[in-house]
């Protein structure tokens, strides 16, 4: 059961006769992106400030984003934001009104980051800056406002893919205690063999045609599918990793992938709540002004956020 504004949304985008994403140029998808996703967002909510800063990177400056909602305390709890685009498009400009909603309903500050991408980047350069650019925060959190004790990182689809690296990566080296994982339809299995794959590969805006051409970008040699820094479902022991709200689509073909990390941080002990929207699409949050349930999900984030940051 799809939902009726997403079928709506699916049947126009085929009525215009739209361009896959994988049949364009990384510039070109890059711009097909950022039109979607001002097309289908939300009137933004107004911040109590927001600062466009750089973290030093390891190529070089990382640009942020930091977004302060109305009434912030003056050490604010803090999300650090890894926008979604298949490692290949999207940046601060079309997450920018899921960032100050995040902020605006949770409370807490939001630091977007603007990654490097591929092709012209491949992994692992996306989680070296993810992970540079959370360190960073932690280190300049009087500067910034907000308390290094209480870190969260998050993301959606393949930020979501980079929140869960940062974690794990971060609790490796134990120099970077984070509190929370918001991790919104993430991809955490190069292999994409998992059966919402096959069930829901075609007809639902991202396909698997879509899919190989970002990691065929992202992952330039095949065996690295098999990387669990490509792969986050593949990393050894979760046990210790900070709780995660795992937010998935029913009708998306990462589907799968989200509900199977959820029951592995389950597993291992780690604090996991799963919410499924049965009949969405992947890349719904982001789509307020089309989709309904699109508020639901960010209400439901924001509260997840607030609790575990307080």
């Amino acid at each position: 059961m799809l939902h009726p504004q997403a079928r709506a949304l699916l049947d126009g985008i085929e009525a215009r006769g739209t361009v896959p994403m994988h049949r364009l140029t990384p510039t070109e998808a890059r711009a097909a992106y950022r039109e979607r996703c001002a097309a289908a967002r939300p009137v933004a909510p107004e911040m109590g400030a927001t600062l466009d800063l750089q973290a030093p990177g390891p190529a070089g400056p990382i640009p942020l984003r930091l977004y302060r909602p109305h009434h912030a305390p003056a050490m604010s709890p803090v999300l650090v934001f890894f926008h979604g685009g298949g490692f290949v498009v999207g940046g601060l400009d079309t997450h920018d009104t899921l960032c100050r909603e995040l902020a605006h309903r949770s409370g807490c500050a939001v630091v977007s980051v603007d990654y490097r991408l591929a092709p012209e980047h491949p992994c692992p350069a996306a989680v070296d800056d993810a992970l540079a650019a959370t360190r960073w925060v932690a280190q300049h959190a009087v500067a910034l406002g907000v308390d290094a004790a209480c870190v969260a990182v998050g993301g959606d689809s393949a930020g979501a893919n980079l929140a869960t690296l940062v974690a794990w990566r971060s609790r490796q080296a134990g120099d970077l205690p984070l509190v929370f994982q918001l991790l919104i339809y993430p991809c955490l299995d190069a292999r994409r063999a998992l059966a919402s794959h096959a069930r829901n590969g075609q007809g639902y805006l991202l396909t698997r045609d879509t899919l190989a051409y970002y990691y065929g970008h992202y992952l330039p040699d095949p065996a690295q599918v098999h990387d669990p820094m490509a792969s986050p479902l593949l990393l050894p022991d979760l046990s210790g990793l900070p709780p995660a709200l795992v937010l998935t689509a029913g009708h998306d073909p990462l589907r799968d992938e989200g509900l199977a990390y959820a029951q592995r941080l389950s597993e291992a002990g780690v604090p996991t709540s799963v919410v499924c929207f049965e009949r969405q699409i992947h890349g719904f949050i982001l789509m307020g002004r089309v989709l309904d349930e699109a508020h639901t999900a960010v209400d439901l984030c924001a509260a997840a956020l607030a609790r575990a940051l307080a």
